[in-house]
């Protein structure tokens, strides 16, 4: 039988948290989907298939070590009922501090009452990635900052260019 898990967010960039979290979830698994969600009143910064393209090579390393199959894809509605559509076990989701845990608890609650069948997973972030998230390393680079500490090697050039046209 083989165990399935699905890991959501934007990736708007993905960052080294992400990153954290994936490499993790792919050592509990034999395939990995990560949901990119997609928001039609939320502007991203990049576009899916580049966000696709970031997860796939930022992971190639953990895919090799593990053996577990990385799979990207695309949702707009409820992560749960994505979840269901890739036939995963469970969700995964990362927590940096109590804030996302009160919050995260709520949402697997939620999802619990939608889909009983699937379970959720936290995995508590790494010291290294416990303070980053998408939303400053976005402010960081749009400021000319350094974000090469907070992303994979992959997505500091793609930062920096959309950054320095304006």
């Amino acid at each position: 039988m083989q165990r399935t898990l699905f890991y959501s967010g934007s990736f708007d960039p993905l960052t080294n948290g992400h990153l954290d979290v994936i490499e993790r979830a792919m050592a509990l698994c034999d395939r990995l989907v990560v949901g990119i969600g997609t928001h039609v009143t939320k502007a991203a910064l990049f576009t899916g298939e580049e966000r696709a393209d970031f997860i796939r090579a930022a992971a190639a390393g953990a895919v090799a070590s593990t053996g577990c199959e990385l799979r990207v894809a695309f949702f707009s509605g409820l992560a749960v009922e994505a979840a269901r559509a890739a036939s995963a076990s469970a969700i995964v989701r990362g927590l940096r501090d109590a804030t996302d845990f009160d919050y995260e608890m709520q949402m697997a609650g939620m999802n619990a009452a939608m889909a009983p069948t699937i379970d959720t997973i936290f995995l508590p972030a790494s010291a290294h990635a416990r303070h980053i998230t998408a939303t400053l390393v976005r402010q960081i680079a749009a400021m000319g900052g350094d974000v090469s500490p907070f992303v994979p090697a992959v997505a500091i050039d793609a930062l920096r260019a959309k950054f320095a046209k304006g």
